[in-house]
C-alpha cells in the first residue's frame, strides 16, 4: 500500500496571486491528495477577511483591531492545535500567519510574534508558498478581478500591493518553514501547481513528518 498522502501548504501573497485558485487545483491535484474516482471534499483552510463582524468587510484574522488581538492569537491557537490533533490530514491554508503580520505592520505599526506558533508549524511539516507577481502583469490581474470583486475600490492603486509584497517577501525569507516561491508573470495556475508539487515531492512534503522521505 503506497504512503498516506497528507500534505500541507501555506499560501501567502499580496492580492492578485491568484492564491486562492492555487488553493482549489491544489486541492484537486492527484500528485498533492492521490487519485481520485468521484469529487469529495478536502480540508482547505483561509483566514481572509472578515471573521470577526457580522457585515461584509470588515475585520478578521488578518486585520483585526487591536481590541480583537486577543481573539486572533487565540484562533491561531486552535487552529494549530487541530492541526496536531488531525496530524495526518492534508492541510492546504489560502493566508495564514504571514499576511497577519504583514497586515498587522502596514496598518497598525505593530509586530505581531509568531515565533511560537512556526515552531509548531515546522513541527507538523508544514511549507511555504511564497506567491508573488511581476510589477508588469499587475494592471492585467486587475482588470480581471474588477469583473469579478464585491470590493472593487481596493484594487485602484497597484502600488500599494507592489509595497505588500516587498514587505511580504521580507517576512517569508525570514521564516523558518520550508519554502517555495512562485512567480505570476504568466498566471499560469498550472504551472504552479506542477512546481509546488515537484518540490513537496523533492522535500518528502507530501508525507506526514514520521513518513517523511529525507
Amino acid at each position: 500500500m503506497a504512503a498516506k498522502l497528507c500534505p500541507k501548504i501555506i499560501l501567502e501573497g499580496p492580492r492578485l496571486t491568484l492564491k486562492t485558485e492555487i488553493a482549489f487545483a491544489l486541492n484537486e491535484h492527484r500528485r498533492i491528495v492521490g487519485p481520485r474516482k468521484y469529487r469529495y471534499h478536502s480540508p482547505l483552510i483561509s483566514a481572509e477577511w472578515c471573521a470577526f463582524t457580522n457585515h461584509p468587510w470588515g475585520p478578521g484574522l488578518v486585520d483585526f483591531e487591536p481590541q480583537e488581538q486577543t481573539l486572533a492569537l487565540e484562533t491561531c491557537r486552535t487552529w494549530v492545535r487541530l492541526f496536531e490533533w488531525l496530524r495526518y490530514s492534508s492541510r492546504i491554508v489560502d493566508r495564514f500567519h504571514i499576511s497577519t503580520m504583514l497586515v498587522q505592520r502596514l496598518a497598525r505599526g505593530v509586530e505581531v510574534d509568531f515565533g511560537w506558533l512556526e515552531d509548531r508549524l515546522e513541527a507538523l511539516g508544514f511549507h511555504l508558498v511564497f506567491c508573488a507577481r511581476q510589477p508588469a502583469s499587475s494592471e492585467q490581474a486587475r482588470r480581471r478581478r474588477l469583473l469579478v470583486s464585491g470590493n472593487t475600490g481596493q484594487y485602484d492603486n497597484l502600488d500599494v500591493f507592489l509595497r505588500e509584497q516587498y514587505v511580504m517577501r521580507g517576512l517569508v525569507q525570514k521564516s523558518r518553514l520550508p519554502r517555495k516561491e512562485i512567480d505570476f508573470r504568466d498566471d499560469d495556475v498550472n504551472r504552479a501547481v506542477e512546481a509546488i508539487a515537484d518540490r513537496m515531492t523533492e522535500t518528502g512534503g507530501l508525507w506526514a513528518r514520521d513518513q517523511a522521505i529525507r
